[in-house]
């Protein structure tokens, strides 16, 4: 998926709504319900494929080998959050070239100290604003023609205040950043705030709404009438998705059998999710036809 189809949306006027996922099946539940675009959530990437929270603890390789199969399962394009690049410009480089080669349409790059933290987690770091700037300058090297957006984020909130997390998403995005993303922003009058010093500049602004998070969950009309292009909901589909297992693996557990309610989804519409007649068309389609061989004579 090219980045351009991503940057035709942006253009495009009202808010847009991402539903963070963390699997295939998740990116394409988004494209079936109507979602034009999604995100990787690293914090869903990390429970779901680790059991272990969002510290760091997920190397380059494994996040690039989560995301890109979820890019090439859909045809919406998606943004990857790719952490801090993992590295220096040269890293980032890389990181950026591996992310063009599935297919992916934006990337999330951040200014945190490596091992990152999820961005509404206690005792965050950031590296120098400088460091983060020739981070982009790489990215927005390494993306060529292809279209790729580039998002910049901060996550000085927390350790150095709404101000200097101001100041590093303007400069983010005089490096090529097209999307600012101010991490954790903790209240509406933050949120007023960020969109207002941003009025005027010629990028697009980033809300990441967490429930029970340090950031108000705004609505897609709130958030539109602040002035942010991007509302994304990283955890909501984990948080539904867990509770939803639990329940099921509770059930079972107690009463030895799940019971089939109205709604349950079945194994046949599973199926049709999963696409599997098109492969059972496609094994057809390639499968010799088997004529019984009779005794030579």
């Amino acid at each position: 998926m090219s980045g351009h189809q991503l940057r035709y949306l942006l253009e495009q006027p009202g808010t847009l709504i991402l539903p963070g996922v963390y699997d295939c099946l998740g990116a394409k539940l988004a494209e079936k319900v109507g979602f034009e675009t999604v995100f990787t959530s690293g914090f869903g990437i990390s429970a779901s494929t680790l059991g272990l929270p969002d510290y760091g603890l997920l190397t380059a390789t494994e996040v690039l080998r989560s995301v890109g199969p979820m890019a090439q399962a859909i045809s919406i394009p998606l943004i990857a959050d790719l952490d801090t690049g993992y590295g220096n410009p040269l890293n980032v480089i890389r990181t950026v070239t591996e992310a063009l080669r599935w297919g992916i349409s934006g990337v999330i790059l951040e200014d945190q100290v490596w091992p990152k933290k999820c961005g509404h987690f206690r005792g965050k770091q950031v590296i120098p604003a400088e460091e983060q700037v020739e981070k982009i300058k790489a990215a927005v090297h390494a993306r060529e023609d292809s279209g790729l957006v580039i998002v910049g984020r901060t996550d000085a909130r927390s350790p150095l205040g709404l101000e200097e997390a101001i100041r590093r998403g303007r400069l983010y995005a005089q490096a090529g950043a097209d999307i600012v993303f101010i991490e954790a922003p903790q209240s509406l009058e933050e949120l007023v705030t960020i969109a207002k010093a941003f009025a005027e500049e010629e990028v697009y602004l980033f809300a990441n709404l967490i429930e029970g998070g340090k950031t108000p969950c705004l609505s897609q009309e709130q958030l539109q009438e602040l002035g942010f292009k991007l509302g994304v909901y990283p955890l909501s589909g984990l948080f539904a998705a867990t509770q939803a297992m639990l329940r099921c693996f509770q059930q079972l557990k107690e009463q030895g059998a799940i019971a089939t309610e109205p709604g349950h989804l079945s194994f046949p519409e599973f199926e049709q999710l999963i696409e599997v007649d098109r492969y059972w068309q496609l094994q057809q389609q390639f499968t010799p036809s088997r004529e019984s061989v009779g005794d030579g004579e």
